[in-house]
């Protein structure tokens, strides 16, 4: 496994701190790159680079890859992983504090092994603020792929639901057992590949859906008369949408979502 020897010649343990997982699995990486249908002329934005094994596989298949890394510690392992490699950027330092917009070419796919609390951020924020990027195939905690690909109505269900629900569609889902990793996580992980719809969410829809499931327990209204809103006028929308004024945020659909912001005339 080429992740645990370039571990060991170089004497790099997981930083439990950053939640690092190094992936061992290479079978993965193969099918992470194939998931997001990375071809010669795409650009690959990779957040947590880690060792370079998934940011090489990237490396050969691709034009260019954007590799964020915050350990610096990691470099001897990654300058090895990629030797021979001259399409490989990478950018030390937060993924979440790197300027995106200034990413040269701009990023047309998102590939990575994320880490479990930084997951969701990094994918919602890539769908809205990176509208290059047109293919994400992530490995994530199982919890947070359920979250994403949730139904209306149940307890997963959330504003990050609605958003990647408008924004993209689901073309991949796979389990991921936890030996695959070193060292071990506590919890499941899940392989989740999504394609970008030809009409994303406006961003007012993403900020509804965060108002409404802020307090998730109460009712609609009372979640956006907390936020703002005028309980009356949300009691009239929804009741010209075919809602009742007593439902809550999961009985929505992310369709629905996208109708009310824009009857509500939503802002950010």
């Amino acid at each position: 496994m080429l992740a645990a020897r370039l571990a060991a010649a170089h004497g790099i343990t997981p930083n439990r701190r950053l939640g690092q997982h190094f992936l061992l699995d290479e079978n993965l990486v193969d099918v992470s790159v194939r998931e997001a249908a990375v071809g010669s002329e795409d650009v690959v934005f990779e957040v947590g680079a880690g060792l370079g094994v998934l940011t090489a596989a990237l490396a050969r298949s691709s034009r260019l890859v954007h590799a964020v890394e915050i350990d610096r510690g990691l470099a001897p392992a990654l300058e090895e992983a990629l030797a021979g490699l001259d399409n490989v950027r990478v950018h030390w330092g937060d993924a979440m504090k790197l300027d995106w917009s200034a990413l040269d070419p701009p990023p047309t796919r998102l590939v990575a092994n994320l880490p479990y609390d930084i997951a969701t951020p990094v994918v919602v924020e890539s769908v809205m603020r990176l509208p290059t990027v047109e293919r994400w195939s992530v490995l994530v905690q199982r919890e947070v792929a359920d979250r994403w690909l949730a139904e209306p109505g149940t307890r997963e269900y959330g504003a990050a639901s609605v958003v990647l629900q408008l924004a993209t569609e689901s073309t991949f889902r796979r389990a991921v057992g936890r030996e695959v990793f070193s060292p071990r996580p506590r919890v499941d992980s899940a392989l989740v590949a999504l394609r970008r719809r030809p009409e994303p969410p406006d961003p007012a829809v993403r900020a509804l859906a965060r108002a409404a499931f802020a307090t998730r327990r109460k009712t609609l209204r009372n979640s956006l008369v907390a936020a703002g809103a005028d309980g009356g006028r949300v009691v009239a929308e929804l009741e010209a949408m075919g809602i009742g004024a007593s439902a809550r945020p999961a009985e929505l659909t992310p369709s629905d979502y996208r109708e009310l912001a824009e009857r509500l005339s939503w802002t950010i």
